[in-house]
């Protein structure tokens, strides 16, 4: 806890003919970070022809699961599917080598991708011919308007007709330059339609390359005539049977298609899933050294798993392979993996650290006192019983259902549930129960303080608590510091804030009791004369940035302030509910109590809005008084998050058995 991991750099070196074996347990295992191999001596390993297929049929077999996704029949979903997802099933896979594992997706592709292919292209043709006949419809209705036998639009050897659309405006100066250039030779007929013209020109073939450039020149949108003979309604008729007909035909294909998806589906995603772990597999090839007889690699992995490692690589190898276990130097500080250990309670609040960004490998991890503090933030901000219940609950069944899954919804559900008994316990400090429900109900709710009432109580109380947070990371930057042995850092830069902060923590006590004015200046004046020293640094600009920076720390302290404000907007908006609630309560319409019906829809409704907007404040908000103002103090964020060569396994599961031989 508060410190990450520790880890320690790994070098394998190796026979060749190991290096699936090899690759695959560590991929399985998924512990150690691989990283590239510096070397001048060998040359960089790359992937051979298996690996290759193993990226191509990755892609096709990924195309196939799309398809057969996008026909699958749905099944369960829903709300209760949200909040108890189902664990998907795992098919066993025995795992004999990448060439075994290619041949093995090289037969069920000669089987299962004609028959979906075929179904495929049944489907995409079909589409783009009932697109075609509705386009062929959407131009018969366009020339029913002229109500002429569509043969007479086309053109013959004698004549050349054009069909089209131009905007209304430029119409008339078209047929003007038209019938001048034919010398009048020219036949047009037209409709108008909202903003269009709708026309047909006849041409002699002698006049059409006269009147073609003035067609272009008025941007006229050609039509194409469909086939056929008769009136566009009669023939609108015969396309709509012909429409008819490809959609049955559609239908039909798509059942194909749906009994395909429900016999292959999860034989395609079990492949899929196979052949990227193959792909993700190939992807560190080129950070291997390797010679005609031997390959190296390295990376690092977490100290605690060192025995288990050691011990699965000499059973690959047959002990054939050099190994060696190292500590970090100074000079790899920056390149160290961080991967964040906490106890099983703060584990979940990991995730609102990695969002920032995790810690370098000789920084503080702050996630056990987020833990806390973002916690009690939100419940701050919220101060509602009847919210953080309402929270509590829906938490406490996302935590139930995904508490298996180990996922992002779980991670977040957990905080939320942390968070909500703090919500509940400042609800009851301040006798909030749907903001001030009870007491226009009549009920005498006790309270420590009033929010409204002792506003000016809240905020002392959300300063107090912002200088606590502000001193707890500057204590916090001040240990990380010697410990790393910065020692002027730690002084200038983080003990002058520790003491101003105290120094003003007794100013404030010695308004109370003169005894406490005396320490209180003394601590101030000496933070305060660190403070100037550590801007000196900074030469000429010191004298600006000792005020920019001290007005920095009083505004981000002043930051606090928003507990109160939150607080407050939470009441607000309860008590807004609740009055209006109160208003139409009362209201009959004869012997019907109309107001209760109302009332009661008005107030559920209302209140549970206040839950989701102020519940969003505070999540927001809590995190930024987190990111900005404690984090400022102390903590970078600059470090690389452990990224261990890992398979994903959703739906397979490999059976790999490590033996060594000669």
């Amino acid at each position: 806890m508060f410190r990450p991991e520790e880890m320690v750099k790994i070098e394998v070196i190796t026979l060749n003919r190991y290096k699936d074996a090899l690759l695959t347990y560590l991929h399985e295992n998924g512990v150690v970070e691989i990283r590239e191999l510096n070397v001048e001596i060998a040359q960089r390993d790359s992937p051979n022809e298996y690996h290759r297929k193993a990226a191509s049929y990755s892609i096709t077999i990924s195309r196939l699961a799309d398809f057969l996704k996008a026909h699958r029949k749905s099944s369960g979903g829903g709300i209760r599917e949200f909040i108890f997802p189902r664990e998907t099933e795992k098919k066993r896979y025995r795992y004999r080598g990448i060439e075994e594992l290619i041949k093995d997706v090289e037969r069920f592709l000669s089987t299962v991708e004609p028959e979906i292919k075929a179904v495929e292209g049944r489907i995409t043709a079909t589409q783009t011919e009932i697109e075609r006949i509705k386009g062929e419809i959407a131009v018969l209705e366009l020339l029913s308007l002229i109500d002429l036998d569509v043969s007479y639009l086309r053109s013959t050897d004698m004549i050349e007709i054009v069909v089209g659309t131009v905007e209304r405006n430029r119409f008339k100066p078209l047929v003007e330059e038209v019938t001048e250039a034919t010398a009048k030779r020219a036949v047009i007929v037209s409709k108008e339609l909202k903003d269009k013209v709708l026309a047909v020109f006849v041409f002699l073939r002698k006049d059409y390359e006269k009147a073609n450039p003035i067609l272009a020149k008025y941007s006229l949108e050609r039509i194409e005539v469909p086939e056929g003979e008769g009136t566009p309604r009669e023939l609108i008729r015969a396309y709509e049977e012909k429409l008819s007909e490809k959609e049955e035909e559609l239908e039909r294909a798509r059942k194909d298609a749906e009994a395909l998806a429900g016999k292959y589906y999860d034989d395609v995603v079990f492949y899929q899933e196979l052949m990227e772990n193959e792909r993700d597999k190939a992807t560190v090839l080129p950070m291997l050294a390797r010679t005609n007889m031997t390959f190296a690699l390295t990376g690092w992995l977490p100290r605690k798993n060192v025995p288990e490692v050691l011990e699965g690589i000499k059973r690959v190898t047959g002990g054939k392979a050099y190994i060696n276990i190292r500590e970090p130097t100074e000079d790899e500080l920056d390149e160290i993996p961080i991967k964040l250990r906490n106890p099983s309670w703060a584990r979940p609040f990991e995730m609102l650290t990695q969002m920032y960004g995790v810690p370098k490998y000789n920084e503080i991890d702050p996630t056990p006192i987020i833990a806390f503090t973002y916690s009690f933030f939100f419940g701050f901000m919220l101060t509602d019983f009847m919210y953080g219940l309402i929270i509590a609950i829906i938490a406490a069944l996302l935590v139930k259902g995904h508490k298996k899954f180990n996922d992002g919804t779980y991670k977040f559900a957990y905080t939320l549930l942390v968070s909500s008994f703090f919500t509940m316990g400042m609800g009851v400090l301040f006798g909030s129960y749907f903001g001030n429900a009870l007491d226009l109900a009549g009920f005498s709710v006790p309270r420590v303080w009033d929010t409204f009432r002792d506003a000016l109580v809240v905020l002392e109380l959300a300063l107090a608590i912002g200088i606590a947070h502000l001193f707890t990371g500057y204590t916090v930057g001040f240990i990380v510091k010697l410990r790393n042995g910065e020692v002027k850092e730690a002084i200038l830069d983080q003990l002058s804030w520790m003491l101003i902060i105290l120094g003003i923590t007794t100013l404030f006590l010695g308004t109370r009791n003169p005894a406490f004015e005396m320490p209180g200046k003394a601590l101030f004046g000496a933070g305060l004369v660190l403070f100037v020293l550590s801007e000196l640094k900074n030469g000429a600009l010191a004298a600006l940035l000792v005020i920019s920076d001290f007005f920095g720390f009083v505004g981000s302290w002043l930051s606090y302030a928003r507990l109160m404000a939150l607080a407050l907007a939470t009441a607000g908006i309860a008590m807004v509910v609740n009055v209006l609630t109160q208003m139409v309560w009362g209201i009959n319409i004869g012997p019907v109590p109309i107001g209760i019906v109302i009332g009661l829809v008005l107030f559920v409704g209302g209140q549970l809005f206040s839950v989701a907007i102020n519940a969003l404040g505070a999540f927001v908000h809590s995190l930024r008084l987190q990111y900005v103002e404690f984090f400022g103090t102390f903590y970078s964020g600059d470090g690389k998050p452990f990224e261990p060569f890992r398979a994903k396994r959703e739906v397979s599961e490999l059976e790999f058995e490590v033996k060594g031989g000669a």
